[in-house]
């Protein structure tokens, strides 16, 4: 149910504000977007898996968070990131 290195990696790379970027906003929503559609997916055969359902609703919860973050700090980045991801608000 997790992304495999590989796809992080790609992630990191897609996202990146500048070389070796792990950690921002972007990079950390690029990923999350990623296991939260994954786990979507799951959900779709296995209704019943409350416990995966747990934590695909903190999954949510963090997103949203760092998104409200970087509206915050700086609302091009994030309405880019949005548009890039295809969230919608």
């Amino acid at each position: 149910m997790s992304i495999t290195p590989e796809e992080k990696t790609r992630l990191m790379k897609e996202y990146a504000t500048k070389e070796g970027d792990t950690g921002s906003p972007e990079v950390q929503v690029a990923i999350l977007t990623s296991r939260i559609s994954t786990l979507t997916e799951h959900f779709k055969t296995h209704k019943k898996d409350n416990h995966s359902r747990r934590g695909l609703l903190m999954m949510v919860a963090q997103r949203r968070k760092l998104l409200d973050y970087l509206k915050g700090k700086e609302e091009a980045r994030y309405q880019a990131l949005i548009k890039r991801l295809g969230i919608r608000r």
